[in-house]
This record gives C-alpha cells, sequence and structure tokens, in this order.
C-alpha cells in the first residue's frame, strides 16, 4: 500500500454524517494540514465570508453528545467551544 492509499484510507475514517452531510470535524482537518485547531478556528473567523453554512458549520451540544456516543469517544479533549464541522 502507498503513502496516497494510507492517506485516502486515513481521512476515509475521519468523515462523519451529521445533518445529511458528510463532515468532518475541525480537528481532524487540522490534523490533516498539520495546523493546531485553534489556529485553523482562527482563520475560519478571520475569512467568514468565505465558509457559508453549506460548508461549514458548528455543532450542537446534542450533536456532539451524539458523535461522543456513536463513536465511543469518552470526550472532545476538554474544548471550550464547540466544534465546527466541514462538508466536502
Amino acid at each position: 500500500m502507498d503513502k496516497n492509499e494510507i492517506a485516502v484510507e486515513l481521512v476515509a475514517t475521519k468523515i462523519l454524517f451529521v445533518r445529511g452531510s458528510k463532515v468532518m470535524l475541525d480537528k481532524d482537518l487540522a490534523a490533516l494540514y498539520e495546523v493546531k485547531t485553534f489556529n485553523l478556528n482562527k482563520a475560519v473567523k478571520r475569512n467568514i465570508d468565505r465558509f457559508p453554512e453549506d460548508f461549514m458549520f458548528q455543532l450542537t451540544k446534542e450533536e456532539c453528545k451524539n458523535l461522543t456516543f456513536q463513536s465511543g469517544i469518552s470526550s472532545w479533549g476538554g474544548r471550550r467551544h464547540l466544534p465546527h464541522v466541514f462538508t466536502e
């Protein structure tokens, strides 16, 4: 298996289904681009006009609870804010 195949498989494991869309959590997208989640979200806030609601949105508390339950993750790493997700 080559590096590209591994990358595609890794990305595929990070895709979630929320509000009828395939999405990726901000923390997973930041890891993919090798930046801190804080810096990714800061860049988004600076350029909010480039991120329409059909491309990026913030999860609700209920959506976070559902994803945590579905994935078996016990916490979101002590985040202060609800995560953003990015669509395809």
